[in-house]
This record gives structure tokens, C-alpha cells and sequence, in this order.
């Protein structure tokens, strides 16, 4: 039995292909190994899978996630892999790999994750061949989930939102600005934290303005101080997979747009592209 598995920051989504070929998908939390240990990771996969998967009888496990792009990082997950499926052959690799391969195939071109956090990369058909370092959620990851939750936030405590958003804010989640830095500087995964609060955007009804000029604006950040600086760019399509850049996808097209670049597939998640690439298109290319 394979496994292949795709996770961000958040969350995981899985999906076992049994010795019959039927394909049953599962979701855990995300492991991002700058966030969480072996022991950790462990305990959770313990936890979290489905408690009659028959980890034992697993031979191949193919996992990309966030984080997994730095090799002492690689083998935390691995080892953790390792230790709950006995028997599989394991591959480890990054999540930008996997959303490249998922939205593009054994083609080449451009490729960007907009979810929790961001990453971009240009792709040869096989593998990530460029990628500008997207430095994280505290020094950048523009356009992304944390990136969006951490401008209505910032706006929050400074007193800069709207007054009927402030309120429906407060109504939702009766934080008050002490208790929203304590969480962001002493608290474990504020990556997580501060990109819940996109979803709070995309609900928003108080004031439609003031929310689609905080997205516009994240994604203009993420245009300005990443995709414009790939190397003729403009000679690619806009491929992109996570849950803001599917939400907010008209606005994020029309920022792709002004930047000069075509529109190519824009969706939530991988799992489904990147267990057809590992079934019926890696077998072709080897």
C-alpha cells in the first residue's frame, strides 16, 4: 500500500492507495519541522491517523510538507516517518515540490503555494530548479494567510479598522490587543495564529472595501517583492495552489494580470494532482 501526503503548516492531507487501488484520504495537522519536533510529530501522527490504517503494511510513503527544504529539517520528519510506518520506503520532500509537480506535471514553468505561508519556484518538469526564499512569516511569506491575518490584526491593535469591522471583530472573537500579543510572542505555531484570521477576511460583510484593499494589498507585496524578481517572469502563467490564493482568486488574478502574467491553474489543494503525478505521470518520466 502507498501513501502520499501533502502538508502545510495547518494541516496535512493524506491519501492511502490500498492493495486494491481504492484511494481513501484522511487529514492531519500540518508539521512544519522550524515549528514542531520528532517527538512531536510522532505523538500527533499517533493520535490523528485513522485507527485501522495498518501502518505496517504501508511500503511506500511519499511525504511533502512545509518546512522540508533544509536537510537537518528533512530528517526530523523523516525520522518521525520512520518510527510510525516500519516498513515503508520513505521520501521526504519540500510542499513546494509537491504543488509544483501537482499543478504542472512534467512540464515546466511557474509555481507558488499562498496558504498559511508562501513559496514560489520555477520548475523544470521534475524538479524545483529556482526558488527566491520566501524568509517566513516574521521577515516575509507576502501575500499569504499569516501575511493577510497579521495586517487586520495590526490594524486591530493600532485602532486603524473600520469601527463596524472592529466590532463584528470583537463580537467573533472577544480578543483584546494585550491578549493577541501575548498569543503571537509566547505561545507556540503564531504562524498558525495569526493565519486564522484570514478566513475572518474572506467572511467579512461589515465592510467589503476595507477587506479586499487588505487582500489587494498583500498580494501587491507579494507580486512586488516576489514574483517580479523570477527572472522573465512575464513569460510565464500564474500557477498557484492554497486556501487564500483559491478564496481570494478573482483578486489575486487581477493583481497576476497587472503584473503582466497569464493565468494558469489556480486551486485549493494538491492531494488529488500530486497522487495522479506519482500513479500515472513519474512511471512515464523515469
Amino acid at each position: 500500500m502507498i501513501i502520499i501526503a501533502d502538508g502545510g503548516s495547518t494541516k496535512t492531507n493524506w491519501c492511502l492507495i490500498n492493495e486494491f487501488g481504492k484511494k481513501v484520504y484522511y487529514n492531519t495537522e500540518g508539521y512544519n519541522p522550524f515549528f514542531v519536533d520528532k517527538a512531536y510529530i510522532i505523538n500527533s501522527l499517533i493520535e490523528n491517523l485513522p485507527t485501522d490504517l495498518k501502518k505496517d503494511a504501508i511500503t511506500e510513503l511519499y511525504y511533502y510538507g512545509a518546512g522540508c527544504d533544509v536537510q537537518d529539517k528533512i530528517l526530523i520528519v523523516e525520522e518521525a516517518m520512520k518510527a510510525v510506518f516500519k516498513s515503508a520506503s520513505i521520501f521526504v520532500g519540500h510542499d513546494l515540490l509537491a504543488s509544483a509537480r501537482a499543478l504542472l506535471g512534467l512540464n515546466t514553468g511557474f509555481a507558488a503555494i499562498l496558504g498559511t505561508g508562501t513559496n514560489t519556484c520555477i520548475y523544470d518538469g521534475k524538479d524545483v530548479t529556482f526558488k527566491i526564499n520566501s524568509l517566513a512569516y516574521i521577515l516575509g511569506d507576502e501575500g499569504s494567510g499569516c501575511y493577510i491575518g497579521k495586517k487586520l490584526l495590526s490594524d486591530y491593535i493600532r485602532g486603524y479598522m473600520p469601527q463596524e469591522v472592529r466590532d463584528n471583530f470583537w463580537e467573533t472573537f472577544a480578543l483584546t490587543p494585550d491578549a493577541i500579543i501575548d498569543q503571537i510572542y509566547t505561545q507556540p505555531l503564531p504562524n498558525r495564529f495569526c493565519a486564522s484570521f484570514s478566513k475572518f477576511v474572506y467572511d467579512n460583510t461589515a465592510n467589503i472595501e476595507y477587506s479586499r484593499n487588505l487582500v489587494k494589498t498583500s498580494f501587491d507585496d507579494f507580486f512586488k517583492n516576489l514574483v517580479s524578481h523570477y527572472p522573465d517572469y512575464k513569460n510565464y502563467s500564474f500557477n498557484c495552489i492554497g486556501s487564500v490564493g483559491y478564496n481570494f482568486r478573482n483578486v489575486l488574478e487581477e493583481t497576476a494580470i497587472e503584473y503582466g502574467m497569464s493565468i494558469g491553474r489556480i486551486i485549493r489543494s494538491p492531494i488529488d494532482d500530486l497522487v495522479k503525478y506519482h500513479l500515472e505521470l513519474a512511471p512515464l518520466a523515469k
